[in-house]
C-alpha cells in the first residue's frame, strides 16, 4: 500500500481517468482502484469525498441521485466541460509519471 501523501496527489488524475468511462458512485470508485491496483492503492472516505465535491465545484463533475429502495445513491459524471479537463489532467499527470521517472532511473547520456 501507497503512502496517503502519494495517494493525495494523484486522486483527481486517477477520479477523472475512472469517469471518462461512465458515471461511479464513491464506493464503486474506491473498489475499481484497488482492484486495478491489486489493493496497492486504497482511497478512504475521508480523501475522496472532498476531492469529488471539489470537482464538482469547479464545474468538472455532475451528479445525478438515484433512489435504491430506502437509500440514496449519487453518481458522479464528467460534465461536458469536465471531459476536455479529465483528458488534459490525466495526460499532464502521465507526462509528469514519465519525468519523475527519468529523474530516479537516469539513463547514461551518449557525448
Amino acid at each position: 500500500m501507497y503512502s496517503n501523501n502519494l495517494i493525495k496527489g494523484t486522486l483527481q488524475p486517477i477520479i477523472l481517468k475512472l469517469l471518462e468511462s461512465g458515471r461511479m458512485y464513491g464506493y464503486e470508485i474506491t473498489q475499481k482502484v484497488k482492484e486495478l491496483s491489486d489493493g496497492k492503492i486504497e482511497i478512504t472516505e475521508g480523501a475522496l469525498y472532498p476531492a469529488l465535491h471539489k470537482l464538482e465545484a469547479d464545474g468538472i463533475l455532475k451528479t445525478e441521485k438515484e433512489y435504491i429502495g430506502k437509500r440514496v445513491r449519487k453518481y458522479y459524471s464528467l460534465s461536458d466541460d469536465g471531459a476536455a479537463v479529465a483528458t488534459a489532467k490525466v495526460t499532464e499527470f502521465s507526462d509528469f509519471m514519465q519525468t519523475v521517472s527519468s529523474i530516479l532511473s537516469p539513463k547514461a547520456k551518449t557525448l
